[in-house]
């Protein structure tokens, strides 16, 4: 069958967001690179890239704090996400953490919060903060990131936890581990998947299979990697601090994935054929 890149997501709530986001990691490191990042981050918000995604732990605060700048006066267009380090993420902790982060990003509140991953502190303290934040009207949802099947069945066993919004994950051609048990779960589940480094951090970009299959769509090496992310039902937040790089990856939401073209790149990106550890960057 074919697949088509779709615009939007569904949270568990019903609530849908752009499949099509934009990551931060590594974005207000350099003050030479300042005002391009904002640009970008600014125009892909008018693209419809609405998904913002950031965490405390990029540049100690500074990439929160470049979006807090970038998305002066569109904050309602946005669906902000971002992350406690797991050294915070006891439920104190976590309030706190969530806070700062709302401090250095110039707003009241966060669409969705997330565990960055799992640390020393039980799942129990966390999911108590995010229920305190969500009680103050501090966060809208929250979830977590590089949490395994076992993971997320041992946090959806605890009370309120099967209110997990999302869990966000490597996955991307040549990080497919996650098709064999955890996106099938989430699925089931009705936790949303976000990708994150969905095009490996411009590693997939030297991929001769993949460059094959760009050349046959008429179409750049990074938008069928972030069409053949959409397709399989997760959204995916590539990073990029470029203007021209923005208007390029938008193009991956209009991509058409015809059957010969996935079938090359399963031959290419093999899936897995049996349980693999959930990988991380």
């Amino acid at each position: 069958m074919s697949a088509e890149s779709t615009e939007k997501l569904a949270l568990p709530s019903g609530e849908e967001i752009a499949t099509l986001g934009q990551g931060t990691w590594h974005l207000g490191e350099e003050s030479a690179r300042r005002q391009q990042e904002i640009a970008a981050l600014r125009l892909g918000v008018d693209l419809g890239m609405t998904v913002v995604d950031t965490a405390e732990m990029y540049g100690d605060g500074a990439a929160e704090e470049l979006v807090g700048e970038a998305l002066r006066g569109s904050r309602e267009e946005i669906f902000l996400v971002s992350k406690v380090l797991p050294g915070h993420a006891d439920r104190l902790g976590t309030v706190a953490a969530c806070e700062n982060s709302l401090r250095r990003l110039r707003t009241e509140q966060l669409d969705l919060y997330l565990l960055h991953w799992r640390g020393q502190w039980p799942l129990e303290e966390t999911l108590a903060g995010f229920t305190d934040l969500m009680d103050a009207g501090k966060i809208r949802y929250w979830g977590v990131s590089n949490l395994d099947v076992d993971d997320m069945v041992e946090l959806t066993a605890l009370p309120g936890g099967d209110a997990v919004a999302a869990d966000q994950v490597l996955y991307n051609l040549s990080r497919r581990g996650v098709e064999w048990d955890l996106l099938p779960w989430c699925r089931e589940a009705g936790a949303a998947v976000m990708a994150y480094s969905p095009i490996e951090q411009g590693r997939l970009l030297k991929a001769e299979g993949l460059a094959a299959v760009a050349r046959s769509l008429g179409a750049t090496l990074a938008q069928v990697a972030l069409a053949w992310v959409l397709a399989q039902g997760a959204a995916a937040i590539p990073r990029s601090g470029s203007p021209d790089h923005i208007r390029e990856i938008r193009g991956a939401v209009d991509l058409h994935l015809h059957p010969e073209a996935l079938d090359a790149l399963d031959k290419a990106f093999p899936p897995p054929g049996g349980p693999t550890p959930l990988e991380m960057l």
